[in-house]
């Protein structure tokens, strides 16, 4: 189980005592289940806060936090390091990919800094799912923006986390190759079973979820599903060069 603990009221606060403000208030209790496997979408401006204490990367005023079973929000920096890079993955709107490096090197670069080989056929099925195969001897700055944003995905997948949050993950790409990408996350959640949570404003990106939260004032509140937007035409260019 990934989320925050149920029967208990999840909060932030930050400033002193004197300008305390109440960042982050979870009573609702969202818990990111990665049994089935589904993409959770939250806006707002708290958005950012509730990532970082449901990612392990910041704590909780009070409440509690659990990745994959494991109670973080009291253990110390250090071992909250340790579960971050073994049980969470992370999508960035910008990518960070290192430009000195490989398509290959890229993926693999967070299990290596960990000494870590991780599953090598793990990371051939995603490599193939994500369609990156043709491209691992490439160097970042030779890929579309679809393309390396593909490769922050292989990377976040690559040491087979419980979750990986995905912050604005189409933020910097055009509408056809965002479809593309959010269509590819939503498969990652069908059929090979990763838990994804995607932060997002755009109302059109959440419609690959399939739950969504609305995060307003730092409440959680469930927002009304919608239908998944139809398939790219075949023919269509879905990668921006």
């Amino acid at each position: 189980m990934t989320g925050l603990r149920p029967g208990a009221s999840t909060v932030r606060v930050v400033g002193t005592a004197q300008s305390a403000t109440k960042a982050l208030s979870a009573p609702a209790r969202p818990r990111f289940s990665n049994t089935g496997g589904r993409i959770e979408r939250t806006t707002a401006r708290s958005s950012a806060r509730a990532c970082s204490v449901a990612a392990g990367l910041d704590t909780p005023t009070t409440g509690q936090v659990f990745i994959g079973g494991r109670e973080v929000s009291r253990l110390n920096e250090t071992r909250r390091t340790l579960v971050r890079r073994e049980a969470v993955g992370f999508v960035f709107q910008s990518y960070n990919l290192l430009p000195s490096l490989s398509v290959a090197e890229n993926i693999t670069l967070p299990l290596r800094l960990a000494g870590d080989t991780g599953d090598p056929s793990w990371r051939d099925e995603v490599i193939d799912r994500i369609g990156l195969r043709p491209l691992l001897d490439r160097r970042p700055a030779e890929l579309s923006g679809g393309q390396q944003q593909r490769v922050a995905i292989a990377r976040a997948l690559a040491a087979r986390p419980d979750i990986v949050f995905a912050d604005e993950p189409t933020g910097a790409l055009d509408a056809a190759t965002a479809d593309d990408v959010l269509g590819l996350l939503r498969d990652l959640v069908d059929d090979l079973g990763q838990t994804i949570v995607m932060v997002t404003h755009d109302p059109r990106a959440a419609q690959w979820a399939h739950a969504t939260l609305m995060l307003a004032d730092g409440r959680f509140s469930t927002a009304p599903s919608m239908a998944r937007p139809a398939a790219v035409p075949a023919g269509d260019v879905v990668e921006s060069q």
